[in-house]
């Protein structure tokens, strides 16, 4: 079968994509990753302008898959879906940022899962940003995307810009979720506080990851002795980046305003029985399974301690109104059969 037609000047062209492919392989000794981005990026980029300043066809990445294949046998990734990915790379980060977070410092298949399941722009640099800080595996980004978690940062009903410094306020608003998802506990929606807090013990390792990162797990029905009474905080953590303890109350049902002033009242045991003269104001999480925004808001206006209140989910993977901008699932189906094909490059 005879190969299809390659314009006059794509020997050349080959020739300075070689030449670059080679040059990355020396340097990459010093910083393989970020060579390997940069260089997909540099091909997608020549990829990109032949094609629109030249008119050149999408069978060139067939040809070019081949050669390029066939001169470096070794080196796995130049697939022609690894192609039509380093040229979809290069048009949608001109330059080589999500935002302001510099992709090269992601693996490559972390820029296609961000690529091909994260349409919006801000969305993809939030994601981007928390893959780099907290280093996120390919595993744990998309199951943070399919839950929809950056739609949920910082979401809670607060009282924080009234109750900490601004610069504290907006770090521990956004080391909060509305609403978090607990559908790994395997419970029902009728289940009871003490049920949901034996199964977050159980599976107290992927309940530190839907809480985010930062959060050590202290204890369970933590004692707090003040005066002549005994009181029980349902979970306690503490925040190694807010240097501070967090208390999560958990209620099986509507949010009351009561539950705020019994809450402030744990943060302040906790704050003159066990916080640390280093350590920052004890902050309250309330998790109802439903909250009326304006009720919450309204109940936590007169109270000075640092508290926010969300809602849980027991059963729904990802809420209704999150899902809007979510690929489909055969979306999500194509994208992970074409990332497949790219591994196997």
């Amino acid at each position: 079968m005879s190969l299809p037609s390659i314009p006059a000047n794509y020997s050349s062209w080959l020739a300075a994509i070689k030449a670059r492919v080679q040059a990355a392989r020396t340097r990459a000794v010093l910083a393989v990753n970020a060579e390997q981005v940069r260089l997909y990026w540099e091909i997608g980029r020549a990829i990109l302008d032949k094609q629109q300043l030249e008119g050149w066809g999408a069978k060139v990445l067939d040809r070019l898959s081949r050669d390029l294949r066939a001169e470096f046998p070794e080196t796995k990734g130049f697939s022609v879906t690894n192609l039509k990915y380093m040229r979809r790379f290069a048009e949608e980060c001109p330059d080589l940022k999500f935002g302001q977070q510099v992709a090269d410092q992601l693996p490559w298949f972390h820029i296609v899962v961000l690529l091909t399941q994260v349409p919006e722009p801000a969305e993809r640099q939030w994601y981007a940003a928390k893959a780099v800080e907290h280093g996120w595996s390919r595993n744990i980004l998309n199951m943070q995307i399919e839950t929809a978690a950056g739609k949920r940062s910082g979401k809670a009903t607060s009282n924080f810009p009234s109750t900490l410094p601004a610069y504290q306020s907006d770090l521990v608003q956004h080391s909060l979720k509305d609403p978090y998802l607990f559908d790994f506990l395997g419970l029902g929606e009728e289940a009871h506080e003490r049920d949901i807090e034996n199964a977050i013990t159980r599976h107290i390792t992927r309940f530190l990851l839907e809480l985010g990162a930062g959060f050590a797990f202290v204890g369970r029905q933590v004692l707090l002795h003040v005066g002549d009474q005994d009181f029980y905080i349902d979970l306690l953590f503490y925040h190694l980046k807010l240097r501070c303890y967090v208390v999560v109350e958990l209620k099986a049902g509507v949010f009351k305003p009561e539950y705020a002033g019994q809450l402030s009242f744990y943060l302040s045991a906790v704050d003159e029985e066990m916080k640390q003269a280093d350590d920052n104001p004890t902050v309250g999480i309330l998790l109802c399974k439903k909250k009326d925004k304006v009720v919450a808001e309204y109940a936590l206006r007169g109270i000075d301690k640092p508290m926010g209140v969300a809602e849980y989910r027991l059963t729904e993977a990802i809420p209704a109104d999150l899902r809007g901008s979510l690929p489909s699932i055969e979306e999500l189906e194509a994208a992970l059969q074409a990332s497949g094909d790219a591994d196997d490059a």
